[in-house]
């Protein structure tokens, strides 16, 4: 529907009172006949018209915080004289609770609503103390149009949605035909597909799991391999650097519980189990590598088909208590009808609870360890690890984010009563949090998180910002003085489409025999063929080594890797999609240009590459030292004594 349309319509309307646009498209709004609220785009700052994403930023701490304890306070409300909460408690003292899309909080990737949630606390206070007498929403959000419609009953305004088709994804007759099956079959052909693909991984390194001497467990990702490394049957990882040949060499054995996750250099089960195999080959007595699918059995699959149809048996008629305010006005539950149905029936609620039976099993089979640590992104799985691994006795956990912690990154934060223990199915957390430096510590304290629970430590992935750069011949091609964009892709295919489908229509308006070299995320492949506006190289090459030899990093609005160019010194142009929040972890750092149109990004690359190279230093972000004393005191092993700089005795 174009503007002109709507502004036809407007006419028509009766209505004595300026009726009120929501535009929820790309594209200019209507210039008269309505007070207009864009609420996907910055808007032309004109009077009559107002952009919610410059409220939410305006008012980000505020919001943020509300719908924090929005959350919160659903979970502890009450249900026939029970907490939500407490009426999900899968084991003693746990409550699957904290393993929903609603606790999870996944506005990156699995919820994105989320990000429409907020927006709509951001519109009701603002239109607080307005009159409307008529509203007309133009959008393909059948969910955003249906909570508006219910603000608008409830408040004697009258409605009228216009909706706009939706953008259709490509997508299988097999993929179609089982999204349109009930949340219940799904999942059952979700567990039966997974059994199926993950079955050889069975077993996979369980015998050394057992008879492990180490007293000191990572659970990590089968993912992100140094792949020269694995090609030896070495395990080295860049989520860990070098920490677990130094354990090693420090006379520490370790074990190490991954989640395999299918990548180009390990594309299926039986390349895993391959994998894994070599591991410990190499590794000899020094480490045990088993997969959580190592632990598969029959016995786990009965256990998690029975937690599912108790789960869906205490889930009925929980549902009403979306309906509630819980401190807003325009009701949220259409927004998150799908996110109850997928926790509470679907595929997300049997995956969760496999993870659960899984890990039981894993560290019930495990001889009682002195220390764990585990990658930290508070994903649903995590806080099973975290009950399974106290329940079955083990000493202290450790929960790391091993990359940075985003403002808008709603995982990792919580409404501060959260870390209030009640003594009852108390969110379940870690015994420490190992955070790498100013950045990260900055926004856990905003957080209110206690503090008595963090350790800084060195930044593993970050380790190649300390050490020097060893000489070699230029990855990339030679420049012959032409203008050369690093284009760093997103782990999620939807942001990346939506950043290069942006610079391939201002890449016309580039200086002429400009060279584009594309660094695809390792778990979203990028097929050229889909951008023919765009003449790309393709590399492999580990971001560090293309840094110094490209004159600007174009980035999606997501990506970490956006900071390894920042605190290298290279110019940063990052996407800011203005339909979500702003999850760049440089949103608020002086010197990084965000642009939303394809003039803004031209302008921004000729301008940042034309430009001198920045001086930010890593230290802002990050704890670096190769050596990783931090690290090896918080484990207790092989230690050096932080003041002294002298060695202590292994623990």
């Amino acid at each position: 529907m174009t503007s002109t349309q709507v502004e036809r319509n407007s006419r028509k309307s009766a209505d004595a009172i300026v009726p009120l646009l929501v535009w929820d498209t790309e594209g200019a709004p209507p210039t008269t006949g309505y007070k207009t609220v864009c609420w996907q785009s910055v808007g032309s700052g004109a009077p009559d018209v107002v952009s919610i994403p410059k409220l939410v930023e305006t008012n980000a701490d505020a919001l943020k915080k509300r719908y924090l304890a929005w959350v919160y306070d659903l979970g502890e409300a009450r249900i026939r004289g029970h907490r939500l909460i407490d009426h999900l408690e899968l084991r003693p003292g746990f409550s699957y609770w904290w393993m929903t899309l609603f606790a999870e909080k996944c506005n990156y990737v699995k919820s994105p609503h989320i990000d429409h949630a907020i927006r709509l606390m951001a519109f009701e206070d603002w239109i607080q103390g307005k009159v409307f007498g008529h509203m007309v929403v133009v959008s393909s959000n059948g969910h955003l149009a249906e909570c508006l419609r219910s603000w608008c009953v409830a408040t004697g305004v009258s409605f009228e949605w216009q909706p706009l088709p939706a953008t259709a994804e490509q997508q299988s007759w097999l993929k179609k035909f089982h999204q349109a099956l009930p949340y219940s079959l799904q999942a059952i052909t979700w567990l039966v597909l997974y059994l199926v693909r993950r079955w050889p991984l069975k077993g996979a390194g369980l015998s050394g799991w057992r008879q492990s001497r180490g007293r000191t467990t990572f659970v990590s990702y089968l993912f992100n391999l140094v792949p020269s490394a694995a090609s030896e049957g070495r395990f080295a990882s860049y989520y860990w650097a070098h920490l677990p040949e130094n354990l090693q060499r420090d006379g520490c054995k370790t074990n190490w519980l991954h989640l395999y996750v299918e990548h180009a250099l390990l594309p299926n089960a039986r390349k895993a189990a391959k994998a894994i195999c070599q591991f410990n080959n190499t590794a000899q007595d020094g480490q045990k590598h088993v997969v959580l699918d190592t632990f598969l059995s029959w016995a786990v699959v009965f256990k998690t088909l029975r937690d599912w149809f108790r789960l869906r048996r205490r889930a009925r008629g929980l549902q009403e208590v979306l309906c509630l305010p819980h401190g807003v006005k325009i009701p949220l539950w259409p927004l998150f009808r799908e996110d109850w149905r997928r926790s509470l029936a679907g595929k997300d609620a049997l995956s969760n609870l496999l993870h659960c039976n899984l890990f039981e099993s894993a560290f019930k089979s495990l001889a009682l360890q002195r220390v764990g640590v585990y990658l930290q992104e508070n994903q649903g799985w995590e806080f099973a690890c975290i009950h399974a691994w106290k329940a079955a006795g083990h000493g202290r956990l450790i929960g790391t984010p091993h990359s940075t912690v985003r403002y808008w990154d709603l995982r990792y934060f919580f409404d501060p009563r959260s870390y209030t223990r009640s003594g009852l199915n108390n969110l379940p957390l870690p015994d420490q949090v190992a955070l790498n430096g100013a950045a990260a510590f900055d926004a856990y304290r905003a957080g209110d998180y206690p503090l008595e629970d963090v350790a800084e430590v060195e930044a593993l992935r970050y380790l190649h910002l300390f050490e020097a750069k060893k000489g070699g011949e230029s990855v990339l091609p030679e420049s012959n003085g032409h203008l050369r964009v690093l284009v760093l892709g997103d782990y999620d295919s939807s942001y990346t489409k939506k950043q290069l489908h942006l610079f391939e229509k201002s890449a016309q308006f580039l200086p002429s025999g400009a060279i584009i070299i594309l660094k695809p995320h390792p778990a979203c492949p990028v097929q050229l063929s889909d951008f023919p506006g765009l003449k790309m190289q393709m590399t492999a090459n580990p971001v560090p080594e293309l840094l110094d030899d490209c004159d600007v990093v174009y980035t999606s609005s997501n990506t970490a890797a956006a900071v390894d160019a920042y605190c290298a010194g290279v110019p940063v142009v990052s996407l800011l999609d203005p339909s979500r929040l702003n999850l760049s972890p440089l949103r608020g750092r002086e010197g990084v240009f965000f642009v939303s149109t394809p003039e803004e990004l031209t302008r921004a690359l000729i301008s940042a590459a034309a430009g001198p190279r920045g001086i930010f230093s890593a230290d802002d972000f990050f704890r670096l030292d190769s050596t990783m004393p931090r690290w090896k005191n918080l484990i207790g092993v092989g230690a050096v004594d932080l003041k002294q700089g002298t060695g202590l005795s292994p623990a």
